[in-house]
């Protein structure tokens, strides 16, 4: 019986501590394209014109085909992430007299989850140059190439309890033929849950258990 009253106290901790250790993804925390056919909008990623000549789709962009140009001239596409451009017409010129830059931001949410806990990495490109802002604080430019990744170095500070934002200033430098602009990047993340009330009950049961039948023992 009481071998038996041990092994449940134990189950009881290790479950309260196994629910308030685990870990997961950042919600809303997504890459670019992922998931989308080419042509298709991307409505996780919105877009905005701060000067230059593009005007997005609808507030955002779209999700990209290699069988087109500016393809071979970009870092093909995978099946983790897609170049977005401002429409489906990926390979439209833009900007010929004067560089534009472009916003693309990214917001996801922390509510329910311990943002001490956040943290990301991953890897981006731009054309042509890019800055990576995490709540308003550069983290990250990218070189001015078209077919190699700039790495993200980990992220685990500067994230609010609430909406977080990621936004992506791409610079698009002045050409008056070919001259297209895009964004990929990719991420991988992990926070931990806040724990339910229930969490905290089952494990201070599990350790009222385990207390009692170590007083038993000793009488």
């Amino acid at each position: 019986m009481k071998l038996n009253l041990a092994r449940a106290a134990t189950v009881l901790g290790l479950s309260a501590f196994s629910a308030l250790a685990s870990a997961a993804s950042i919600p809303g925390l997504v890459s670019t394209g992922a998931g989308l056919a080419a042509g298709q909008v991307d409505s996780s990623y919105s877009f905005t014109a701060l000067t230059g000549t593009a005007v997005g789709t609808g507030g955002h962009g779209a999700a990209t085909s290699d069988s087109a140009f500016p393809f071979p001239n970009w870092l093909d596409n995978s099946a983790d992430s897609k170049w977005l451009t401002p429409t489906a017409d990926q390979g439209a010129s833009y900007d010929p007299s004067a560089s534009g830059t472009y916003s693309w931001t990214l917001s996801f949410d922390l509510t329910g989850y311990n943002a001490s806990t956040a943290s990301f990495s991953g890897r981006w490109v731009a054309d042509n140059y890019g800055e990576l802002y995490l709540n308003g604080q550069l983290i990250s430019t990218t070189s001015n190439s078209l077919t190699n990744w700039t790495a993200i170095a980990e992220v685990s500070s500067g994230f609010n309890a609430g909406v977080n934002t990621l936004q992506f200033v791409v610079t698009n430098y002045a050409s008056a033929v070919g001259n297209p602009t895009g964004l990929r990047a990719e991420f991988t993340s992990n926070v931990s849950a806040v724990p339910e009330p229930e969490t905290y009950a089952l494990m201070l049961a599990g350790l009222a258990a385990v207390g009692f039948i170590a007083r038993r023992r000793k009488i």
